[in-house]
């Protein structure tokens, strides 16, 4: 595989389907918040299809899917904080290549965030509990900005932090999400295959480049 062009300055790089197969987590969690609100299971397909756009988007989808009242929000989104912060990482595994392709990326001495729409306190979290915490210069979560991807902005404000012009900061993420905002951001994008793309496959999804692992991302 050739060499990264445009040449990068530095990396940004989503968490959920990137780094970690989160998707155990979302379903224990959605459904230890079911059961508190006397509601149906969520099931585990739908899940899969609807996260990528911030917990807020998932829990109204949520609600929606099983029949509830959107009223319930409020008290869903409580319930959601407390089960997250009691889970967050124990039905996770980080994807095979990542500790890998971090350590190569890391070698090359450049500026590296992570950057999720997850919530910031909870993906700092995460990162620490999977011992991915040390390979970022900082990370930031879908609370740290006015808006969240697929919106450019909080790339914009990355690259900002980073120091690095956006034409020049690559965004490695798992789906159109991540390829939306960084064309917005005119940010070269490398999307990986097996995330979480609104069931749909991400080699169908406009990139600078398409892999398989994360450790492959430098060829």
């Amino acid at each position: 595989m050739p060499p990264l062009h445009p040449t990068p300055t530095a990396f940004m790089i989503d968490l959920d389907g990137t780094l970690v197969d989160t998707l155990g987590d979302f379903v224990a969690v959605l459904n230890a918040v079911m059961t508190d609100l006397s509601l149906p299971a969520v099931q585990r397909d739908f899940v899969e299809h609807t996260i990528g756009q911030g917990s807020e988007h998932l829990i109204r989808s949520v609600l929606a899917e099983v029949g509830a009242s959107g009223d319930r929000y409020d008290e869903a989104w409580a319930l959601y904080q407390r089960h997250y912060e009691r889970l967050n990482g124990q039905h996770a595994e980080v994807f095979a290549g990542v500790r890998e392709g971090l350590t190569a990326l890391r070698a090359l001495g450049l500026p590296m965030a992570c950057l999720t729409n997850k919530p910031a306190a909870f993906a700092r979290e995460l990162l620490k509990r999977k011992g991915l915490d040390g390979f970022f210069d900082r990370v930031f979560g879908g609370d740290d900005f006015e808006r969240k991807k697929p919106d450019p902005l909080p790339l914009l404000k990355t690259c900002e932090a980073l120091g690095s012009a956006p034409a020049t900061t690559w965004m490695v993420g798992d789906s159109s999400n991540d390829a939306r905002a960084a064309q917005a951001a005119g940010c070269p994008v490398a999307l990986v295959s097996y995330g979480y793309n609104h069931g749909q496959p991400t080699h169908d999804v406009p990139a600078q480049r398409h892999i398989d692992r994360l450790d492959q991302l430098l060829g």
